[in-house]
Parts: structure tokens; C-alpha cells; sequence
């Protein structure tokens, strides 16, 4: 006579930390379930084992909750009910509605097909209105606690890097520490000395050197304009000069739109970062977004305020090869009619024609896109007579 399959057995495992709370993720339902190494007291979202034994009553003497109500695991249970009696889950289940998923890609699961998962398969226990999204929801957790346990991440990372071995862990957690540590709030010199090492000590505080630092770049393109008055025609130098004088005038007035990466910018749609500092790369010239989402915040320490340098203001409409020949050539070609020099400083000056890209994003090749000819003259005004 053939011998009877076992019935399966499962047991909450002893948990550490504090629960996710519902809703504390981002892009789902209400967010419930806890992995094994960090389930606790609940009565939802536990994370179990296929095969160890499943202990109904594991809060008495800890929680105070009913048999099959909790998730505080058997180590509960072992110290005040003795050994663990074999159940089946379905219908030991501590709460009306609640599930079983997989906690690797939370498919939830149907009792024939609990039965045929292999041993040691981590499951997440969910109660009414919680959902695991699986390994995304762990580091959904892990962002939360950057900004509700920092110091505490941080001190738990060093303990980790103090003895691991193996060097892309090492990587990760030394990457981890370096960003948890950053001084992104500190704004004056005496908060954050090392942030200012290798500047000029006239700079008091981190806006004030941000602002310089793009209105040094717009500084370099208005230079590249008016030097390119030797490759003009003789008999149009005099308008050319004119004309970059204007410009020259008009960014003297705006402070070289150094307020693109001031965060202390009170107007939101003059900067390109956001009030903390952080700027996001607006992605190559021919496309609308960043593919690899870089980021970075140049206030947030010394290493990433010169990494910040190498990300450029890039000229969607190419200043060398398509702006400023054009400019040349319709001050040469004008034939009375005045050129709409407003038009070629947007392009040349301002986020109308600029892009903020990572260096990876900047592609060097010709964009081959020209100027808009409708633009470069300004429109004439017709008298019309009234007779």
C-alpha cells in the first residue's frame, strides 16, 4: 500500500525590526508583507516557510492575540507551547481575506499549489487589502528607511563593510554610506568646510559658487559668439558687433542665467534643480528624456560638486555648426531688413535651446537641425492707408 504524501507544514520565523505600514509604498495597492529576516508582531504580511512546522496560538504570552493570529513566529511558540502540531494553512489563516504569495514575485497561491512548492520556499502571509509586489516591495522598504532610519542604515552598512569580503558588496555598501552621508542641506561654509576645499574663499556659501559656475559656462558661449567676428564678412562686422553687444547687454541684465543651478531660485521654472539640489540629466538632443535617469546633487559634497562639472549645457541646436554661422549669415544677407537677434540669443543662452545632460548622454556627432528661417528676420510692420 502506497504510503501517504505528508502533509505540508509551515511556520511563521522570528522577526526583527518594525512592519511596513499600509500604503508605504509607492505604485500599488496598499503595501503589506514582511520578508523573513524582517518580520514582526502583526497580525499580517508574515513571511513563512514551506516546510517547517506551522504553530497556531505562536503570540500567547508575547502579543496577547488569538490562536493563528500573528506573525511573531515560532520562537514564541517553542518557549511557552511546546512542540509544533502540523497544520495546513488554508483554514488556520489568521484573518477573513487573508492570502499566501511568493515573496520573490508575490504570485499568490492556490492550496494544490502550496502543496507542490519545494521546501524552503519563503512565502508572505497578507491580510485584507495589502499586496506584495515582491523583491520590488523590499526595496521600496529599504528607500523608506534612507529617510526615516538614515543614521541608523548608515552605522548598519559600516558594521557590514567592517568584515565583508567580497568586492562588489564591498562597492555597494561604500556607495551606501557616501550617499547616506551627504551634507545636501547645509548651505553656508562653517556647516560643510569640505565641500568648499579648492574653491576661492570669496564663495560663503554653496548657491553663491552654483550660480558662478553656470554663469561661467554662459560667460564661455557669449566669448565663442563675439570672437567668431573675424570669420564675418568685412562689410557686416559693424552689425555683428552690434548685435553681440545687445546680447552681451541683455545677459548682464540677467546675471548670465546663473540661476539655472541655484537652487535657492525662488521662481521653480528659472532653475534646473530642485529646492534640495538635485539636478536630473535632461538626455541626449534627440530625445525627450533621460534613458539611464542619471541624477546628481553638487551640493551634497565635495566629490559630486566636481563630478558636476563634467555634465554639459548642451546646445540642442549646435552653437558652432548651425547658430552662430547663421547669425553671420543673415547679418551679411539682411538687405534692410532688421535681424531678430532676440531669436539667436535663445538659442545660444537660454533652456529654450539648452539641455543639462550627463556626460554618457552627450552625443558629439552632428545633430543636423537648423535654425527656424521664419525667425531670423524680425516681421515688418505694413502702414495701411486709410483714404
Amino acid at each position: 500500500m502506497a504510503t501517504p504524501r505528508p502533509t505540508p507544514r509551515m511556520s511563521v520565523r522570528p522577526g526583527r525590526g518594525r512592519p511596513l505600514r499600509s500604503g508605504r509604498l509607492r505604485g500599488g495597492s496598499a503595501a503589506g508583507g514582511w520578508r523573513s529576516r524582517s518580520a514582526l508582531s502583526g497580525c499580517a504580511g508574515a513571511v513563512t516557510r514551506r516546510s517547517s512546522g506551522w504553530r497556531p496560538g505562536a503570540c500567547a504570552g508575547c502579543c496577547g492575540r488569538a490562536a493563528a493570529c500573528c506573525r511573531c513566529g515560532p520562537g514564541a511558540a517553542a518557549r511557552g507551547l511546546g512542540p509544533a502540531r502540523p497544520h495546513p494553512p488554508w483554514g488556520q489563516l489568521p484573518l477573513p481575506g487573508s492570502r499566501l504569495c511568493l515573496y520573490e514575485d508575490g504570485t499568490e497561491l492556490t492550496e494544490s499549489y502550496f502543496r507542490a512548492l519545494p521546501p524552503q520556499t519563503e512565502l508572505v502571509l497578507l491580510g485584507p487589502g495589502e499586496s506584495w509586489q515582491g523583491c520590488a516591495s523590499d526595496i521600496e522598504r529599504l528607500l523608506a528607511a534612507f529617510y526615516t532610519q538614515r543614521e541608523a542604515v548608515v552605522e548598519a552598512a559600516r558594521k557590514l563593510l567592517t568584515d565583508e569580503r567580497a568586492p562588489r558588496r564591498q562597492r555597494l555598501l561604500a556607495d551606501l554610506i557616501h550617499n547616506l552621508s551627504e551634507n545636501i542641506l547645509a548651505e553656508d561654509k562653517e556647516e560643510d568646510e569640505k565641500w568648499f576645499e579648492g574653491l576661492e574663499s570669496r564663495f560663503k556659501n554653496k548657491s553663491s559658487y552654483m550660480r558662478y559656475s553656470c554663469e561661467s559656462r554662459i560667460r564661455s558661449y557669449m566669448k565663442e559668439v563675439s570672437s567668431f567676428i573675424s570669420n564675418v564678412h568685412p562689410t557686416a562686422r559693424d552689425a555683428y558687433k552690434r548685435i553681440t553687444d545687445l546680447m552681451a547687454d541683455k545677459l548682464k541684465s540677467v546675471k548670465y542665467n546663473g540661476c539655472y543651478f541655484d537652487r535657492r531660485e525662488e521662481e521653480e521654472g528659472a532653475r534646473l534643480c530642485t529646492t534640495e539640489g538635485w539636478f536630473s540629466c535632461q538626455g541626449p538632443f534627440d530625445r525627450d528624456d533621460c534613458p539611464c535617469k542619471h541624477s546628481i546633487n553638487p551640493y551634497s559634497n565635495r566629490e559630486s560638486r566636481i563630478l558636476f562639472s563634467t555634465w554639459n549645457l548642451d546646445h540642442i541646436i549646435e552653437k558652432k555648426r548651425a547658430v552662430v554661422p547663421e547669425l553671420a549669415e543673415a547679418v551679411k544677407t539682411q538687405d534692410g531688413r532688421e535681424v531678430n537677434w532676440e531669436y539667436f540669443y535663445q538659442l545660444l543662452f537660454t533652456v529654450d535651446n539648452l539641455k543639462l545632460v550627463h556626460i554618457a548622454c552627450h552625443k558629439k556627432t552632428n545633430h543636423n537641425l537648423s535654425c527656424d528661417k521664419t525667425k531670423i528676420y524680425k516681421r515688418r510692420k505694413h502702414n495701411h492707408r486709410i483714404s
